[in-house]
């Protein structure tokens, strides 16, 4: 037990996948959670055509060097969080172990991670490929949820922690508001919004497109997504922050120098409304989305409302954010001020009607901000799978041997840590 290797800690995300060993802060590998193989046109079944005579089965890459990959088809197996293509996903995970981590899988522990209301079929098909194809001995698939809590440890008091709380998870395909109690997610109560880090891309880059002349239009989406990252933040009042930008409109527009990958020659940009009405959507999803209109802080709201009663005072005082497009400065600060409106709005009308004979409790509302949001599913598995407990409650390669995959149908909830 003492000699053991390090725990390896995979999330595979839709948009990237995250990789390292256990007790690290930051993962070792963040690549794009695609894979380029070689395809031929000819008729007939789909895994027919992936396999190859002897080596070629080899023949294929992922992430970053997979989209760079001229004559192979690029193929993204997980879409909206949820494995749908295992056989390249079982691939993806042979070239993650063996070239990028360099990690023989029989050494170590195996910690994954599955979106909410992932199918208990999904867990014996992961079951199945780790210790069939790659022998592991011991396997944890853990919900993001819960890590993301409990990466949000790191910023209070050991008393303090605990695994009761709303996350929201917002990556680049999808945003989630998801309950959790106890470390068990309500499974009922989640709610997803449509708008995510990709919407507020195109968003800005629609804004751009309207106004700017002088990007070179194949560069224009990665012009959105770096002003996006550099200059973007949320404002408390959309038209007090158009008011401020006009009076002085050089002290808040800031310029972005490009160079046009082609010519060579440079080009920038001013940023000016961009910087607050991208983030913007998430309150106002009107603004790009016509099919969605409910703003952010009321989805959470109802998620609290539809849970039991005796846990929603503990969900309302631990909103925990996770993912990178919760990163924007002050996203935390307006949600919390936004959320606690509606809360009180509903406290004085519960007043008003008893004619003031009833005071209820005043509702607790905080939205918890820490420095690991960006990889928090990541770093919470990592503190998880370092501690002395994680050991207890892997499967086994003598269970699965004993039961088959169906013992990964329930993954027991670290109950010693909270």
């Amino acid at each position: 037990m003492a000699n053991r290797l390090p725990p390896v800690v995979i999330d595979n995300g839709t948009g990237y996948s995250k990789m390292g060993f256990a007790g690290n802060t930051e993962p070792q590998f963040i690549i794009p959670s695609a894979i380029a193989i070689k395809e031929s046109a000819s008729v007939g079944d789909q895994s027919q055509k992936r396999l190859g005579k002897g080596i070629e089965d080899l023949d294929f890459y992922i992430g970053d060097e997979a989209i760079n990959q001229p004559s192979y088809a690029t193929k993204w197996p997980i879409r909206h969080g949820i494995i749908e293509d295992w056989d390249l996903m079982e691939r993806f995970y042979e070239q993650a172990i063996f070239k990028y981590l360099r990690a023989e899988p029989e050494d170590h522990y195996f910690l994954l991670t599955e979106p909410p209301l992932n199918t208990p079929e999904n867990r014996e098909y992961t079951a199945e490929i780790m210790f069939e194809s790659f022998n592991i001995p011991g396997l944890y698939i853990a919900v993001q949820a819960v890590l993301a809590l409990a990466a949000s440890w790191t910023s209070r008091q050991v008393g303090d922690r605990t695994l009761t709380g709303t996350v929201i998870d917002s990556g680049d395909g999808v945003t989630h508001v998801i309950p959790v109690a106890e470390g068990y997610v309500i499974g009922s109560c989640i709610k997803h919004i449509p708008i995510a880090g990709r919407d507020i891309t195109y968003f800005i880059q629609q804004l751009l497109r309207e106004r700017e002349v002088g990007i070179p239009p194949e560069q224009s989406l990665e012009t959105a997504k770096a002003i996006k990252e550099r200059f973007s933040y949320v404002c408390p009042d959309i038209a007090k922050e158009f008011a401020k930008y006009d009076a002085d409109p050089a002290k808040w527009l800031k310029k972005f120098e490009g160079v046009n990958a082609v010519t060579k020659a440079p080009f920038s940009v001013d940023v000016g409304y961009e910087r607050f009405l991208g983030p913007e959507i998430f309150f106002h999803p009107e603004f790009c989305n016509p099919d969605f209109e409910l703003p952010i802080s009321e989805v959470v709201d109802d998620v609290v409302q539809n849970c039991p009663i005796d846990v929603r005072r503990g969900l309302y005082k631990n909103i925990v954010l996770s993912g990178g497009s919760t990163m924007f400065k002050d996203f935390g600060r307006k949600l919390q001020r936004d959320v606690k409106r509606i809360v009180d709005a509903r406290l004085k009308v519960s007043e008003d009607l008893s004619e003031g004979r009833i005071k209820p409790k005043p509702i607790d509302v905080n939205v918890i901000t820490h420095h690991m949001q960006r990889y928090a599913v990541w770093f919470g598995g990592s503190m998880l799978a370092s501690t002395p407990e994680f050991y207890q409650v892997c499967h086994t390669k003598a269970d699965y041997d004993e039961h088959g995959p169906s013992i990964c149908r329930h993954n027991p909830v670290f109950g010693i840590m909270a």
